[in-house]
């Protein structure tokens, strides 16, 4: 025998393993899934049409272009979201939309970081006021909370500065 001769049944032969395989594969599989998809009890003996956007459609060769159907086509059974005037299909794959989106949201992100680290701090110090900045000359902490004045309902509430029960006059 010959190289060619033997290169040919090799050849020959590694399609019938590829059928092999795939018949063993879908065999151990078909437990899972049905072959044949099983008519829906609900439609009642309506034709199970596929289920393809109206958008996906060629624009032309229709009756009715705007619609992209024929005259007595049947409807399928959720016409309304894949009729033309129903949602958008998706123009790409939900998991890379995910993925551009996160990486749009990391860029912007990234760049906040990158401008809080360039940002020079301020050339002067800021501002500190004595007796712990200034709580004893404003009168202390409790007379400068703002309180909710007690009423009977909510969209009425005054807010006044009458916590230590002391009325300043305005």
């Amino acid at each position: 025998m010959n190289s060619t001769s033997i290169l040919r049944r090799v050849v020959a032969a590694r399609p019938a393993a590829r059928q092999h395989i795939l018949t063993v594969s879908n065999a151990a599989r078909s437990y899972a899934t049905s072959s044949q998809e099983e008519p829906d009890p609900q439609l009642n003996g309506y034709p199970q049409l596929p289920f393809t956007f109206r958008q996906n459609l060629p624009p032309t060769g229709w009756n009715d272009n705007l619609t992209r159907r024929n005259f007595g086509d049947t409807l399928h059974e959720q016409d309304e979201v894949l009729s033309m005037w129903g949602p958008d299909a998706p123009p790409i794959d939900p998991n890379s939309a995910l993925r551009q989106f996160l990486v749009a949201v990391a860029g912007f992100v990234a760049a906040g970081f990158a401008i809080k680290a360039i940002t020079p701090d301020p050339p002067a110090v800021r501002r500190e006021y004595p007796y712990d900045g200034l709580v004893k000359e404003l009168g202390g902490l409790e007379e400068n909370k703002a309180c909710i004045s007690p009423s009977t309902s909510p969209a009425s509430r005054i807010y006044d500065w009458q916590c230590s029960g002391a009325t300043r006059g305005y």
